[in-house]
């Protein structure tokens, strides 16, 4: 919202510098984004009159214009069409920076030899002192524009640039503005007089008006002016309305845009004799309606858009745009005004619907109060009068359907202390709303108030509101800085379900980045086909919620795994990166609830039908392609099974877990290279090669390694703070062994056998070898033994005994041999 300073100072009297006005403004909460001074480089460019005009002897398209510029007459060399003897113009003299016709850049005016004449001047365009893009004719000043003033002094002005909240309505005007600077400056805020002659006939005889819909239009008022010449408006409103960026088009549709920009309400203008049965009908539009805007574009219209309408057909939308065929054009000499209040819901929707948007549909979007139209209408018959002629039929139209009568709000002292801390008395916050405009009465509690909101502040509520309305004029700075009345609570190591949760999602996320994946995130909704997929059968496991209103086809379902979409997406990259893809996902997935046992169907209840999915939180992990990136060394040795595996022992690990792997039946994944993960004799989770059908169905160019984590599952086995354990003060011995075992016999199970003994620190496999050396259904574990105690120094005999023991066990419980 961009307001001028000089237009502000005829509402209210301003003394501070425009950067003090700018920061009183932005603490009240009407941020200034941008400060811009117009005529801030009009140094050496004055008022000048034109005295003479003579032709220019060498060339016939120019003219030697004599301009009086009080302390000196000069005669420059001018190619405008329109400079005529007698005119006020805006005069540059040498020296002067000026916005170059042609390249639009800034340039300082030099003597030039124009054709053998020297032009030591020049008479200004508006493109050349930046006004407008004006630049075939010359600025024309009003007449009583004093000669020899600065055009800083008589033009210049400050613009500023407001980033007005959308609950705010009332400030995208200017005395909207003023008005906020006159409560927090404390001066008088000076509205002009609205007053103007009216014919004999009512306007009752000339026009009718039928809302049928009041919920969709709560008031529509209009004003009607008969016997008004459509021509260009005055120079000061064009300047006011260019300051904000409108172009200027004539008097009738400026009148209404300065309105507008003056108080907020947006205005239309019809030509009356285009109306069929000088009628008035404010309703949706028919399905398949078409309506030609005021930008010449043809509109097929739905019922999602509020249409004003004749006896015939749409002639505008309503808060939008108004229709070609009753434009206001140059033979116009009648004209019904129309000031309404629209529903700023169905302004959005045909904003959307059509694709359009407009300086009205702004306001009315941001909920315009249905108690402002009128005022605004009488202000532009007025100066409708005054700058178009004419008279104004007797009396307004306004009908008025939804009014409601206004309700106090309760106001004491000690809610504005509650609530802000300020102490004040009554009389202060009294003080404070009416300069707001609010109305405040006295009850029977000499500590409180009942305030009437005024009609331009829709957005004022409650007594929360109120409160705001006072500190931020008073000031935030004046807000007692209190200590707290006691100390901050220790901090609890017990944390809420969610909160614990949450925490180790984001443990999972750090561990798995660190580990080179990256995070993605997918719908929750999916398609049948795509969850079928997932299995080598093209079969479900689990049948998934069907969405009662899907979006598309692919969009039908809730998903019952996080794979579908993470295969998906692994797919997707997989056709652009040929490097080694690692990528995770932590999410919901839903499951039907299962319904309580019953007898028999009819026993159902409607609830026990639409019963809510089970919601879990799981984890899924995918990693395909090479293991390291392309190098000379030509190690292209692809992602398998072990790597996933080692993925998911150290997200356990660091999370204070120790898991064991036994093999599963997950039909997704490759029989033989999969395992279930146990915690607990709990299955929490299962990581594995994807089964090559499922890799086909989702078009994987590579072998695909997944992780799978059920995460509540996993919060439920961490026991909760980690406990200290002391740096090892006794030396270790090593020993390496390679045991001869069965092919059925699985490492997990040596490994189970050599860790129970206590004084074993760490196990580690180095090497599994199973070639023609080794007796056939055999095969060799290498593995390396750290031994080590807490409280002495062990000898040989001491290892030599306990390993003894445990070769003894691995072979009585395994059948494992020492390998010779």
């Amino acid at each position: 919202m961009k307001v001028s300073l000089k237009w502000l100072k005829d509402y209210v009297d301003i003394k501070l510098a425009p950067k003090g006005l700018a920061e009183k403004l932005t603490m009240a909460g009407m941020e200034i984004k941008d400060i811009q001074e117009v005529g801030g480089t009009w140094n050496n460019v004055v008022i000048g009159e034109v005295i003479a005009l003579n032709p220019h002897p060498n060339a016939s398209r120019l003219k030697l214009p004599t301009v009086n510029i009080s302390t000196q007459q000069i005669t420059v060399v001018c190619g405008a069409p329109n400079i005529a003897v007698g005119q006020k113009v805006p005069f540059a003299g040498v020296g002067a920076k000026l916005i170059d016709g042609h390249t639009g850049k800034l340039m300082t005016l030099k003597p030039a030899r124009i054709r053998g004449i020297l032009s030591e001047g020049m008479v200004c365009s508006e493109k050349e002192l930046g006004i407008s893009d004006n630049h075939e004719s010359i600025m024309v000043l009003p007449s009583e524009a004093p000669i020899g003033m600065p055009l800083s002094d008589y033009l210049g002005d400050i613009i500023f640039d407001l980033d007005i909240t959308p609950n705010r309505p009332d400030c995208l005007c200017t005395i909207g503005i003023a008005r906020e600077i006159a409560a927090l400056t404390g001066k008088i805020l000076h509205q002009p007089e609205i007053h103007y002659e009216e014919m004999e006939e009512p306007i009752d005889s000339f026009i009718s008006v039928d809302i049928i819909d009041p919920g969709l239009c709560p008031r529509y008022c209009a004003s009607l002016i008969a016997g008004i010449k459509v021509a260009s408006s005055p120079n000061w409103l064009q300047q006011r309305l260019s300051s904000y960026g409108m172009r200027p088009i004539n008097n009738v549709v400026d009148i209404t845009n300065y309105v507008m920009l003056e108080h907020g309400q947006p205005l239309h203008a019809f030509d009356y004799h285009k109306l069929k049965g000088k009628q008035i009908v404010v309703r949706r539009s028919r399905n398949d309606e078409t309506m030609a805007t005021l930008d010449g574009t043809e509109h097929v219209l739905s019922p999602d858009t509020l249409v004003i309408a004749d006896k015939e057909r749409a002639i505008a939308i309503a808060g939008i745009m108004g229709g070609l065929d009753t434009e206001v054009t140059d033979e116009t000499d009648t004209i019904l005004l129309e000031s309404a209040n629209f529903n700023q819901a169905i302004i959005r929707q045909g904003c959307y619907s059509l694709n359009l948007q407009s300086e009205a549909s702004i306001r009315f979007d941001k909920g315009l109060s249905s108690d402002l139209p009128l005022l605004p209408l009488k202000r532009a018959t007025q100066l409708l009068q005054e700058l178009a002629g004419g008279k104004a039929a007797r009396g307004v139209v306004d009908a008025y359907p939804g009014k409601s009568e206004p309700k106090g709000i309760l106001l004491s002292t000690g809610e504005v202390k509650r609530l802000s801390g300020l102490k004040l008395n009554i009389s202060r916050i009294t003080e404070v709303l009416q300069s707001l405009g609010f109305e405040c009465r006295y009850t029977d509690i000499a500590s409180q108030i009942s305030v009437i909101t005024p009609y331009w502040r829709s957005d004022v509520k409650s007594s929360a509101d109120l409160v705001e309305e006072v500190v931020r004029i008073i000031g935030y700075d004046k807000v007692p800085i209190t200590r707290l009345s006691s100390p901050l609570p220790p901090q609890e190591p017990r944390l809420s379900a969610t909160r614990q949760q949450s925490n180790l999602k984001q443990r999972l996320r750090n561990i798995l980045t660190s580990c080179g994946f990256q995070e993605i995130l997918t719908y929750s909704l999916t398609s049948l086909e795509r969850l079928q997929r997932l299995s080598p059968k093209l079969e479900l496991n689990v049948t998934p919620l069907k969405v009662a209103n899907p979006m598309s086809k692919e969009q039908e379902y809730l998903r019952t795994t996080l794979r579908a979409g993470v295969l998906t997406t692994l797919a997707d990259n997989q056709k652009h990166e040929e490097a080694g893809i690692r990528l995770f996902e932590i999410g919901k997935i839903f499951l039907p609830q299962p319904l309580p046992v019953i007898a028999s169907e009819a026993k159902q209840s409607p609830q026990d039908k639409k019963r809510l999915p089970q919601e879990k939180e799981m984890l899924c992990a995918v990693l395909s392609g090479p293991r390291a990136e392309l190098s000379w060394h030509g190690n292209e040795e692809l992602l398998n099974f072990f790597d996933a595996k080692g993925v998911a022992e150290r997200l356990l690990k660091q999370s204070g877990l120790k898991a064991t792997f036994e093999a599963s039946d997950d039909e997704g994944l490759l029989p033989g290279k999969n395992a279930n993960i146990i915690i607990g004799g709990d299955k929490i989770g299962v990581v594995g090669d994807l089964h090559p059908k499922v890799a086909q169905a989702f078009e994987l160019s590579t072998s695909v390694c997944l992780i799978e984590m059920d995460v509540e599952k996993l919060l439920g086995k961490i026991t909760g703070l980690k406990k200290y354990q002391p740096i090892p003060r006794f030396p270790s011995i090593t020993r390496d062994i390679a045991l001869l075992v069965s092919k059925q016999v699985t490492y997990q199970q040596v490994e189970d056998i050599i860790q129970s003994f206590p004084l074993v620190a760490k196990v580690t496999l180095f090497d599994l070898y199973a070639a023609t050396q080794i007796p056939q259904g055999k095969k060799s574990f290498a593995v390396r033994i750290v031994y080590r105690s807490p409280d002495h120094t062990l000898t040989t005999m001491e290892v030599d005994k306990v390993q003894q023991q445990m070769l003894n066990r691995l072979y009585n419980e395994l059948g494992a041999a020492l390998r010779a």
